[in-house]
């Protein structure tokens, strides 16, 4: 029989408890993975008990506390608070999600947190992102103007939209064997950049109006 044994610094292994101080009866334990490459330990799972009274409903809300009064060195992504970025992606209770958009009330028991699946570790929580970034930019998943509005602040300000692209991502890390494989991955986004034409086309510039005697039509 063939026995596949993980490398040993890959075992994860029980880390450090730490109790909210002053709390009343409404807290939770969150148990976050921890693991710094650089320092050459196993990975670990510290458990934080948080008040649940002093503290906001979202998991984010959670890991922002905990690192700002319990552990200043738990390391995670987070920019916008509002589920558009996709910077807080990150496994919660055993599903690829936003920390940000995900409840503490929607969890039963501990709260589990760790990093998305088959990315290489930075720190903690946070994943290289590097190969993800790469792909989105091959595709353009946004609108170029095909002219240049006046400039402002000294910078040609053109017509970029992106595309809310924090699902992508989540589903990315669910597909191991394509990862495994160091094959490209592009996914849904082939569908952003295949839309229909009139759904790509720039807008009309102020004041010009296509099929009018004496006014220019954007050339497309």
């Amino acid at each position: 029989m063939v026995e596949f044994n993980l490398p040993a610094n890959s075992k994860v292994k029980g880390g450090t408890t730490h109790k909210a101080e002053g709390a009343g009866g409404n807290t939770r334990n969150f148990q976050v993975y921890r693991y710094d490459p650089d320092s050459g330990e196993n990975p670990r799972l510290d458990t934080f008990e948080v008040d649940m009274d002093d503290c906001g409903p979202m998991v984010l809300d959670a890991l922002i506390k905990i690192k700002n009064e319990i552990d200043p060195t738990v390391t995670f992504r987070r920019s916008c608070r509002e589920g558009i970025c996709g910077s807080c992606a990150m496994n919660i209770d055993g599903t690829n999600t936003l920390a940000c958009t995900k409840d503490c009330a929607d969890v039963k028991g501990d709260v589990k947190i760790y990093p998305l699946p088959h990315l290489e570790l930075i720190k903690d929580l946070v994943g290289d992102l590097t190969n993800f970034y790469a792909q989105y930019a091959s595709i353009k998943p946004w609108l170029v103007a095909r002219w240049r509005t006046p400039a402002v602040g000294g910078r040609t300000q053109t017509d970029r939209r992106p595309v809310r692209m924090h699902p992508v991502r989540l589903l990315q890390h669910v597909m191991p064997q394509l990862l495994v494989e160091q094959r490209p991955l592009s996914g849904p986004r082939r569908l952003v950049a295949s839309l229909p034409l009139a759904h790509r086309q720039p807008r009309r510039q102020p004041g010009r109006t296509p099929g009018r005697p004496g006014r220019s039509v954007p050339i497309v």
